[in-house]
């Protein structure tokens, strides 16, 4: 058992999907797991073990942020022998090549955090997705194309939600940027560290462009296209 997640050895899958709402585990656990069972539920953050055809998968809430994130990869990896990480998150869209509720299928991830710089001494760090799982995730869009376009494109991870410096995100859409979220840069270089496979697949859930957003209850409970290509890809 780690510090923060109260499962026995053997309770956790070695595929895990990793939303950062606990809620959202739930309800993906209740939607697409056979026979999913609570294993853990230290500090609300929800963790579930099921099936899904036929693959043994778990799901487990993250926390919003990278600090919080951190802690539960490390202890998933580190302690219950995680294997495959697929982040399945929402993200903000930041340009108009991108529209509400589509997927971005993250190839890598910048940062405004210090979590990296802290890691390798001061050096920009380059995380990057298991080509394994992007091509996988791109595939499975591919035979099933969702109802919302797919992008193949970084993400930029924050550590603010609540920026006062919105003018910073024009350079990083003028190099390739899509959107931003707060997990996926501290999850490619923990994988890398641990030698295990993640990868970050996000539904746009507002647009910093457009001032469109979805509802709390449609990112806790819908965005189930972004769910069948994380369990398509995990799976492959």
């Amino acid at each position: 058992m780690s510090t923060h997640i109260a499962a026995e050895p053997g309770q956790v899958a070695p595929i895990m999907l990793f939303p950062g709402d606990p809620l959202r585990a739930k309800w993906i656990a209740e939607t697409f797991l056979e026979d999913a069972e609570l294993y853990s539920q230290t500090r609300g953050m929800l963790g579930f073990t099921g099936t899904w055809e036929g693959h043994r998968v778990s799901v487990q809430g993250s926390g919003m942020g990278q600090p919080s994130m951190a802690i539960y990869a490390n202890e998933l990896m580190e302690s219950y022998g995680v294997e495959t990480i697929v982040r399945v998150g929402s993200c903000g869209a930041l340009t108009e090549r991108v529209a509400l509720r589509d997927i971005i299928i993250a190839n890598g991830a910048s940062t405004d955090s210090a979590i990296n710089r802290v890691r390798f001494h001061g050096l920009d760090y380059a995380p990057v997705a298991d080509f394994g799982l992007l091509r996988a995730a791109v595939a499975a869009s591919e035979a099933e194309p969702p109802a919302s376009a797919v992008h193949v494109g970084p993400l930029f991870s924050s550590d603010q939600f609540y920026t006062t410096r919105a003018e910073l995100t024009e350079p990083l859409v003028r190099h390739g940027v899509l959107g931003v979220e707060m997990e996926t840069s501290g999850l490619y270089t923990l994988a890398a560290y641990y030698g295990r496979r993640a990868l970050s697949i996000c539904t746009v859930s507002d647009h910093l462009v457009t001032g469109a957003e979805t509802t709390a209850h449609e990112r806790e409970q819908t965005f189930g296209d972004m769910i069948r290509i994380a369990l398509r890809a995990a799976t492959s």
